[in-house]
């Protein structure tokens, strides 16, 4: 798969193909360990904050099961008071405990968004409070390891656009999608790489 996805991205963009020589290996693996449930509850809780700063206090949410993955009956009797203590904002604990509640009353098949394809996926998950569509998107690549989502809203994929065509300025959304078009149907491998180029030494 790799391969095959590689060689279209040369062929579809020589410029990004210079890229990928530069960068490497493709090497995002998706994030197997947990349930989809905790995935997104650290989506939620890490929207908005650096890594660490999101790691910090999702840890701190661990400690409160003494070290595990609350499960969604856990997340609706936990006080409130408790998240807050433990970092999340007022707002996010309201998401929290209604993806929480959603999932554990079977009203969102959170649990299965793996058999689904990728717009039902998205419908799913931006069905929710506090989950749009990058965060549904970023599901969708670093859980699901789909191979053709091109988050266009993501500043840092912008960016890479931005150097890669010698823009002056951030490209649009709809160029973005435009753009993507040329990518897929690996948009995923595209975005990776792009997100990478910005880690490369200016020439």
């Amino acid at each position: 798969m790799h391969r095959k996805a590689l060689k279209h991205l040369r062929n579809a963009d020589p410029a990004l193909g210079a890229v990928i020589d530069k960068v490497g290996p493709f090497k995002l693996v998706p994030r197997a360990e947990g349930t989809h449930f905790d995935h997104v509850v650290r989506s939620i809780v890490g929207q908005q904050l650096s890594g660490k700063a999101a790691q910090t206090i999702y840890r701190r949410v661990l400690d409160l099961k003494g070290g595990k993955a609350p499960t969604p009956a856990d997340f609706l009797k936990i006080p409130v008071a408790k998240l807050r203590a433990a970092g999340l904002s007022g707002r996010k604990v309201e998401y929290v405990k209604e993806l929480a509640q959603r999932t554990h009353d079977g009203s969102l098949a959170i649990l299965k968004i793996h058999e689904m394809d990728d717009d039902a996926v998205m419908e799913t998950l931006v069905s929710v409070r506090g989950i749009g569509p990058w965060t549904a998107q970023m599901v969708l690549m670093f859980r699901l390891g789909r191979p053709d989502v091109f988050p266009e809203l993501d500043l840092g994929v912008q960016k890479g656009i931005q150097k890669l065509r010698g823009m002056r300025k951030l490209p649009t959304p709809k160029q973005m999608t435009k753009i993507g078009k040329i990518y897929a149907p690996y948009r995923t491998y595209a975005a990776w790489y792009l997100w990478r180029s910005l880690e490369l030494p200016a020439e």
